[in-house]
């Protein structure tokens, strides 16, 4: 038994979080290799590791993966202050290069001598594709403005495919469910974020961010763009990057009269609360959204208005207009209040409508004392359900008007 357990605490020793190890960096300069400060880890790796998220055979494991700043040429490296040499139990060592590889592509150095050399390069670094935005945010630390521009591109820019390959490898470590795409499909539209900056002199871009655009055919003569990724890297986030770039991509879109509406493709729960506080943005001054019109109700000309100035589809439309309903919704006066309850759980009673339908379609098939039971258990369920989503929807709903209040 002695044996045993000096056995699984040895193998303790060697077994590494590879959430830990993962060491990124985003580098502008060379001091940057040996700053601490400008490193960041993944918040998932089971994609590359699985589910555990962890390897064995090494002790003190780092995995270095850095990135130049504007080109995103790649360096990668291994560290660790001890290896297992031999087998435990028939427990192998994970072999973490290999593993590594099949999402990094070629080209990457393995040398920060050759990677410092590669990193002047990016001096001669431009954008790809075509300048759509630009804005600037104020930089309190710095106590600077720093500027930054949004290009829409595609796979045909000179450049561009190699690029992306190197970008997307970020998908991995900070999207749970993320998958690349396919490039060579023509439908796809890139929008890039980058930092502009001087360095002697001249302009660098340094890249910040990204989101893919998928352009599905809506009959009969529309286009229907579907959001596919997004990902603000982690340096840039909570600078407000994400809502202007979805607000830009919403802009660019719109201007465009085939554009039927523009739609996500499973999008995550911070997603969600971005596309919620943008669109409503751009909504409020709206006139079918003005105060006295969100007090009467969710209407047929805030749909009309939403999709034909924004190309809100009626979904996001109604989810616009409860938030902004909020707004000029007295919550402490107990008929307001009760309205606008009254009002948000009636959209949130829909599925369970639908469900009552289909029982209904397959009572015949049911003995009748069991459906009492289900019936019964189906009420206790849905108010429960409805009253918990309610809550929490609406203090999505303050989180995204405390946020428009500071715009």
């Amino acid at each position: 038994m002695a044996d045993i357990l000096n056995l699984e605490k040895k193998l303790a020793e060697y077994k590494c979080d590879t959430n830990k190890a993962i060491r990124l960096k985003l580098v502008r300069f060379a001091e940057d290799l040996e700053d601490e400060t400008t490193s960041f880890s993944p918040l998932y790796s089971h994609q590359v590791f699985g589910d555990e998220e962890s390897v064995f055979g090494y002790k003190d494991l780092e995995i270095q993966l850095y990135y130049s700043t504007c080109s995103l040429t790649t360096f990668f490296n291994i560290k660790y202050s001890s290896k297992v040499i031999e087998k435990y139990d028939n427990v192998e060592v994970d072999n973490v290069e290999s593993k590594v590889l099949e999402f990094i592509p070629a080209g990457y150095c393995i040398n920060l001598d050759e990677f410092i050399v590669q990193l002047e390069k990016d001096a001669s670094f431009r954008p790809f594709g075509l300048l759509i935005h630009s804005y600037t945010v104020y930089d309190e630390k710095e106590g600077l403005e720093l500027s930054y521009e949004i290009y829409k591109t595609d796979i045909s820019c000179p450049g561009f495919k190699e690029y992306h390959e190197r970008l997307q490898t970020f998908l991995i470590w900070f999207i749970e469910t993320a998958s690349f795409i396919d490039v060579d499909d023509d439908k796809w539209q890139f929008f890039l974020v980058f930092e502009k900056y001087l360095e002697d002199g001249s302009p660098r871009y340094a890249t910040v961010g990204y989101m893919t655009v998928y352009n599905f055919y809506a009959y009969p003569d529309k286009m229907r763009p579907r959001i596919g990724q997004m990902l603000v890297l982690p340096p840039f986030q909570g600078e407000g990057h994400g809502a202007r770039l979805l607000e830009t991509v919403q802009r660019f879109y719109t201007a465009d009269p085939s554009i039927l509406d523009i739609t996500a493709e499973e999008p995550s729960e911070d997603f969600v609360k971005l596309r919620d506080f943008v669109l409503a943005k751009l909504c409020e001054e709206l006139h079918a959204f003005v105060p006295e019109k969100l007090k009467k109700g969710f209407s047929a000309e805030m749909i009309d208005e939403a999709r034909r100035t924004w190309r809100i589809n009626k979904h996001h439309s109604r989810r616009v207009y409860e938030i902004l309903r909020l707004r000029v919704t007295n919550m402490s006066d107990p008929v307001q209040s009760s309205e606008y309850r009254l009002d948000v759980k009636r959209r949130l009673a829909v599925p369970f409508k639908k469900n009552k339908k289909e029982a209904t379609r397959l009572s015949r098939l049911m003995p009748e004392d069991w459906l009492a039971q289900q019936a019964e258990m189906s009420v206790s369920q849905e108010q429960e359900y409805l009253e918990e989503t309610y809550q929490s929807t609406v203090e999505k709903y303050r989180h995204i008007l405390e946020r428009l209040a500071r715009v």
